[in-house]
């Protein structure tokens, strides 16, 4: 839900853009200041809860010709709260995955030509969100004002309401609330108040791609820097552990290729609890022999210690332990139960 509203609030930005002059209404191009914009997003807890949200990292641009992108680093989402940040990232951006969201549009230039002569107008724009590896249109009711010869406001006429469902997060939506404790309304909505500023003549807007590379999102992620405390190591194994994205072949301690973003975003935590020693647990559905499911997660909790080291993580901080079938979270009986049974754990080990 999260996602989807920092998405629609960077489309809004972009629609807002367009220049002044209605013979070249986007002149040489608009670029989104992100130390006065903002995008926010709802959550409804428990049916009477509301808790407010939002994303620190963003950027944006339009060009001569009216095409619009906003990019949203998801690693910068901010609930105020150190661990919720990390059960957002991991459990339901799973920004492991999919770092960024996007929005673009086209926009023509009939629908803001009038702009330097009314100040103030309502515009319905389509846009195409790109979230979670989905891309969908939506429709966004833009408000945007001419405050300046070359700055235009843009902020929400009405909230984007966007569904879960729609960008595949449903599943994430159902770690958070287990996770939490909580029921969480499948839907969203999102505001937002966005400032653009004009290019000088002859400038060409930066792409977000370059000013917010996404090949490294854990630099943007909202936490304290250096190592973290007792309880913030802690938490955070807690919350990997849920993430279920440690995969491996199946009957075989091979890890997947599927598995290299979690566990390399694990050795960057680990890495960052030095004190400590982790202990990596495997555990099995009840499929097999209790004998055969017992060596079996010995041998995946082992494989994910060594990449650990080979992440250059001191063996000596890695404890491999095999819990076999004896442990499981979820009924066997289902498809779905014996999944979640079939799981790496991380947690401190016992001083």
């Amino acid at each position: 839900m999260l996602f989807v509203r920092v998405f629609v609030a960077a489309v809004v930005v972009l629609s807002a853009l367009p220049s002044l002059a209605q013979d070249a209404p986007f002149g040489s191009g608009w670029r989104l200041e992100p130390g006065a914009s903002s995008i926010q997003f709802s959550s409804i807890k428990n049916q009477s809860v509301i808790e407010t949200s939002s994303f620190a990292t963003l950027s944006g641009n339009i060009n001569a010709t009216g095409a619009a992108t906003v990019t949203v680093l998801l690693d910068s989402v901010d609930t105020k709260v150190d661990l919720r940040n990390v059960r957002m990232r991991f459990l339901f951006f799973e920004t492991f995955l999919h770092p960024e969201a996007t929005v673009t549009t086209q926009i023509a230039p009939e629908l803001i030509a009038d702009l330097s002569k009314v100040k103030r107008k309502t515009v319905s724009l389509p846009i195409e969100l790109n979230l979670h590896g989905v891309k969908r249109e939506e429709i966004a009711q833009l408000s945007v004002i001419l405050i300046g010869e070359d700055l235009i406001a843009v902020s929400s006429a009405e909230p984007l309401t966007l569904k879960v469902a729609d960008y595949d997060l449903m599943d994430g939506l159902q770690s958070l609330e287990e996770a939490a404790s909580v029921s969480i309304v499948p839907s969203t909505n999102v505001n937002f108040d966005l400032i653009f500023k004009a290019l000088p003549s002859g400038a060409t807007p930066q792409s977000p791609a370059a000013e917010t590379p996404s090949d490294a999102p854990v630099s943007v992620a909202l936490e304290a820097e250096g190592d973290f405390s007792l309880e913030a190591c802690a938490g955070r194994f807690e919350i990997l552990s849920r993430s279920g994205n440690i995969y491996f072949r199946p009957g075989s301690a091979r890890l997947n290729d599927e598995s290299t973003p979690l566990l390399t975003q694990v050795a960057d935590i680990v890495a960052r609890c030095p004190d400590l020693k982790v202990v990596v647990a495997g555990h099995t559905d009840n499929v097999g022999s209790q004998k055969a499911n017992q060596r079996l997660s010995e041998r995946r909790a082992a494989a994910v210690v060594r990449f650990l080291t080979n992440k250059g993580i001191n063996s000596s901080r890695l404890q491999a332990v095999g819990h076999g079938e004896e442990r499981p979270i979820a009924d066997n009986a289902t498809k779905q139960g014996r999944s979640k049974n079939r799981r790496i754990e991380f947690s401190v080990a016992d001083s």
